[in-house]
């Protein structure tokens, strides 16, 4: 996966009036993992942005695909 995957990115309200933002990708094997980067790597960053920025997220794998979700408040 990489530049020219597509993807699909939702944004909706939930009841609990946060914000869900979901990104979805073809690929329900590559699941991502929350990395501690050290200062010099130049990826392994994301997920420790949302476990940082965002009260919840995850991921859910399906046949064909992978969403990684989160919550803000």
């Amino acid at each position: 996966m990489g530049e020219g995957t597509p993807v699909t990115v939702r944004v909706a309200g939930t009841d609990g009036g946060h914000t869900l933002v979901e990104v979805t990708d073809p690929d329900p094997r590559a699941l991502p993992v929350l990395l501690h980067a050290a200062p010099v790597d130049e990826s392994g960053r994301g997920l420790a942005l949302l476990d940082a920025l965002t009260p919840r997220w995850g991921v859910r794998q399906g046949a064909d695909s992978k969403t990684v979700w989160c919550e803000l408040e």
